[in-house]
This record gives C-alpha cells, structure tokens and sequence, in this order.
C-alpha cells in the first residue's frame, strides 16, 4: 500500500515554503515533481521507476529525447498521468552511477532554478542520490535542504512550496530533521 502524504515538518524562511512529507512522491498534488535521474534520462527502478509505473512511459521516451545532459542539470518533461504539471530530471549521477553531496547540491539548484522558470509554485523532491548512487539519508536530506535556503536567501524560489519527501520511516525522519533544523535570516 502507498502510503498518503503526511506533513512532518513546514517551515516559511525568506520566502520559501519548505516542507517534511512522508509519502509516495508519484501521488502528490503539486505543479511538478522530481526524478532522480541519470544523465541519458533512462528511467530503471527507485523513483524513475515509480514515476514511469505510475505516469507512464510516454515520461520516459520524452525524457530520453531530450538528454544526455550534463551531471548536475536538470530538464522538464510532461507528467503523463500523474497529478502534477511536469516531471522535472535531475541528473544527480553519469553512467557510473556515482554521486557525491556537491553533486546533490548542484542538481537541488539546477532542478528549483528550472521550477522558477516555469513559474511552478510547488515541487516535490526525493532525496536525490541515495538510491543508486548510496548516499546517507541525513547528510543528503542536510545538503538538499541548505540548498533551498540559500537560494531563498538569494531572492530565489519566492513564493514556491518546496517539498522534501522522504518514502519510508527513515527518509522521512531524515527529510523532517533537516527541515527542523533549518534557521531564517
């Protein structure tokens, strides 16, 4: 059973909403979610594989036309049958499926300055690296979650409903003391 999105934590810094979710991120109501993708956009198993199971491999094909891009980019696709506007692609890790947290950090940048220009005013986001690529939660949930305060802190991402959603018990215990800990100006 996929279980239904639970705020945890929600915190407004300089503008920016920013919220803990427990829950499947293929179900939430928002302008755009994020996937967790490699840098030819092939959609295999974790999130992909629950976004492409859920929205339809339509996500997938349009995804891939429009890759590779470099590590730490991100591209829009439509959602298909989601509930959600776009599907935004991370490309948080290469062939190798190697990542580290300044990769998490630039590809958490690439993804919400892409939201910004679609004009998005809200966007789910898994914790982008610790499938795969085996990132801890903590430092993961940490590094995404500074990255969304400063570019609040920068003018950015104003007015946008960030979410940080973590799946099971232990993602989303790490997504909601990351938001916990998080300081305004």
């Amino acid at each position: 059973m996929i279980p239904g999105p639970v705020t945890l934590v929600s915190r407004t810094l300089d503008g920016t909403t920013i919220e803990a979710i427990q829950g499947a991120i293929t179900t939430l109501r928002v302008d755009a979610i994020t996937n967790a993708a490699n840098d030819h956009l092939w959609m295999g198993a974790g999130v992909a594989g629950a976004i492409k199971g859920r929205g339809g491999k339509a996500i997938e094909h349009e995804a891939i036309s429009k890759g590779p891009i470099p590590v730490g980019s991100a591209v829009e696709t439509g959602a298909g049958e989601l509930p959600a506007y776009y599907v935004i692609h991370g490309a948080v890790m290469g062939q190798d499926l190697r990542t580290d947290l300044p990769t998490v950090a630039r590809t958490t940048r690439s993804v919400l300055e892409l939201a910004e220009v679609l004009r998005v005013s809200s966007i789910a986001l898994p914790l982008l690296g610790t499938g795969v690529g085996g990132l801890g939660l903590d430092e993961v949930a940490m590094t995404m979650a500074g990255e969304i305060l400063r570019l609040s802190r920068e003018g950015r991402c104003q007015a946008m409903r960030v979410l940080l959603v973590g799946y099971d018990d232990a993602a989303a215990e790490a997504v909601a003391s990351a938001v916990e800990g998080l300081r305004g100006a």
